[in-house]
């Protein structure tokens, strides 16, 4: 849905932040190469050793945590991230998903098709769960099920996901009935699809600092994600649905800001917008109390992780993440490849930042309730957005505006190309396989980022 500002509001609608037998996991090898710099532990790398104080109070007050839980568990988080990639690539087809558990995140679990793989994963300190169906499975059910929502009419059947801790494929549906028939039309097997009735129907949230608020063609209002560049051109990432190619936007002030450069939706929610010379790209999302946080990173967390958002309407929240790889079916068409998580949000909150820690996670798509009641917000995955459209993510620290390298070598690392939990790279003539999805940093090389890759 689009907020609509009425005269002389828009100012005061800007609120304030807003996928062989295993006998031991590969050890990560002793020494790199002779020159390598001295790993940096994964909280560090990926900027959760020092967490900005507004993450923290706000994690302090939407999740109930104390200051020294909040900062423990974004510490929690930071490490289980690079245990479970590794062990990601030790299982391989037998992996069934990875999430963090408890107050601080201080449980990891790892999910295996085979009891044999339970020592190894205790030997990288998780928990083991043994289940029927791997991760590959259940993608390839959710698949079925993605590719009949092209089909058939889904208003009924508005969410379906991939619940790793449940090990089922979840269709969430107005009724029984109507998700039996979703399911049949897809021609999946009702194995290992779980359904899950509820009258929540998800919307998109209509409505260059990430949550702050801009206009698309003087009539609706939305949020800004993150800043991002392409070649010399500047801009910022936000959701497709708040603008097709060619819209123009003014911004916060009223002032005439950008134009819509590529949009997908449905099927994705992502788009950007480039900007004229009166506007300048920066790494800060909008937080608590007027204050910014800056990113410096897209790694992304696990499901468990908490997670931050930011919004013109609705300001500054905090929650969880429930599912990755999530498909919504809205009024326009379903949409695939969501995050599910806790976060409430409201009109106008739509294309917001989500944070976690100082990893940019996605921009704001749509969801269900609001900051009152309580609600369910679903995020399209930066990463992803990012790779679609070739941009870059602005950082804090940043020296430079590396180009994601597309024409590069694949075998060989560069910075600005999104990497994928198992692909592998070479760097300085040694082989690393990715444990984390992530925008490559120009800082983050593989020999000294050890929570995003380890030698093969």
């Amino acid at each position: 849905m689009v907020a609509r500002p009425a005269a002389g509001r828009r100012r005061a609608a800007l609120t304030a932040v807003s996928t062989l037998v295993l006998t031991a996991v590969p050890a990560v090898a002793a020494a790199g190469p002779p020159h390598a710099a001295r790993p940096a532990p994964a909280a560090r790398t990926i900027g959760a050793e020092h967490a900005p104080p507004e993450v923290l109070r706000a994690l302090q007050r939407d999740l109930r945590l104390t200051a020294g839980q909040a900062a423990a568990r974004l510490a929690n988080e930071a490490e289980a991230g690079p245990r479970a990639g590794r062990l990601h690539n030790a299982l391989g087809a037998r992996f069934a998903g990875a999430w963090v558990t408890g107050r601080t995140s201080a449980g990891l679990t790892v999910a295996t098709t085979d009891a044999a793989d339970v020592p190894a994963i205790r030997a990288e300190g998780a928990q083991a769960a043994v289940v029927t169906t791997p991760l590959s499975g259940l993608l390839a059910l959710k698949d079925d099920l993605d590719e009949a929502a092209g089909r058939v009419r889904t208003a009924q059947t508005p969410v379906w996901y991939v619940d790793v801790r449940a090990n089922r494929v979840v269709v969430q549906a107005t009724s029984r009935s109507a998700a039996n028939a979703f399911i049949e039309a897809a021609g999946a097997q009702a194995k290992g699809i779980g359904i899950r009735v509820s009258a929540e129907r998800p919307r998109p949230t209509k409505d260059i600092v990430g949550g702050d608020a801009y206009y698309i063609d003087a009539v609706a209002r939305c949020s800004v994600g993150f800043s991002v560049t392409k070649a010399e051109q500047q801009g910022f990432a936000t959701a497709g649905h708040c603008g097709r190619a060619g819209s123009t936007t003014t911004g916060f002030d009223d002032t005439d800001q950008g134009v819509f450069q590529a949009s997908v939706f449905p099927g994705k929610d992502m788009a950007w917008v480039g900007v004229n010379s009166d506007w300048t790209a920066t790494a800060a999302v909008r937080a608590a109390a007027g204050t910014t946080i800056q990113v410096s990173g897209s790694v992304q967390t696990l499901v468990g992780a908490s997670v931050c958002r930011s919004g013109s309407t609705s300001g500054w929240h905090c929650g969880t993440v429930e599912q990755h790889d999530a498909s919504v079916s809205y009024p326009d068409g379903p949409v695939d490849g969501l995050t599910r998580t806790t976060v409430c949000g409201e009109l106008g909150d739509s294309g917001g930042s989500f944070v976690a820690g100082t990893q940019a996670q996605g921009v704001t798509s749509g969801g269900s309730g609001d900051c009152t009641s309580g609600g369910t917000t679903y995020f399209q995955p930066v990463n992803t957005l990012l790779e679609e459209f070739g941009l870059t993510l602005k950082t804090a620290g940043a020296t430079g505006t590396p180009a994601p390298q597309q024409g590069a070598s694949t075998d060989s690392w560069a910075p600005g190309r999104v990497y994928e939990v198992g692909e592998t790279v070479s760097f300085s003539g040694v082989d690393y396989q990715c444990l984390q999805n992530h925008q490559a940093q120009s800082t983050g090389s593989p020999e000294v980022a050890s929570s995003l890759w380890q030698r093969s």
